[in-house]
């Protein structure tokens, strides 16, 4: 099995950790704002004055790929890799720490974007329909976000306990 995971592999869980919390995280918001932009277009096409409320609305579920590429860059510059000189000797047990630490914000981030779409469409609608709760309609996809901002948290509290391995 040690030949298996010989030098490097650490450095390889470590990097794909990152990887993947910018990776899922971003696809998770792209999709998502894909979805809330569909919306506020049709809304923009009756009511062109909706622009800049939709708009608010529809940059919402963006906000996990900004959450993701910061935990890979956190993660990238606790291996070294920002500053040109990586962590070669990264123990196995320390690259899957460092992939477990990325894993909320990768995972959480995904799902928590596309949901939060769905209430940015939900609100979309509401607010073609009555402006004057425009407010009230950026809390229901607020409240997905707390979700998103919790994965964060606790991949950068992790990714800092890490470093103790």
């Amino acid at each position: 099995m040690s030949a298996v995971f010989s030098d490097g592999s650490g450095l390889f869980f470590a990097i794909l950790g990152a990887a993947l919390a910018a990776l899922l995280a971003g696809a998770g918001s792209a999709r998502g704002v894909g979805m809330a932009g569909q919306a506020a277009a049709g809304v923009v096409t009756d009511q062109p004055d909706m622009f800049g409320r939709v708009l608010i609305l529809q940059l919402l579920p963006g906000t996990q790929g900004i959450y993701g590429l910061l935990i890979a860059f956190v993660a990238m510059n606790n291996l070294g890799i920002m500053s040109g000189s990586p962590e070669v000797n990264c123990s196995l047990l320390k690259g899957l720490a460092y992939l477990g630490a990325c894993l909320p914000m990768a995972i959480v981030g995904y799902i928590s974007a596309i949901n939060q779409a769905k209430a940015a469409v939900a609100s979309i609608a509401l607010v073609s329909k009555r402006p004057d709760q425009f407010g009230k309609s950026m809390l229901f996809p607020a409240m997905v976000e707390t979700y998103a901002i919790f994965a964060l948290l606790i991949s950068i509290l992790a990714l800092n306990g890490v470093g103790n391995i």
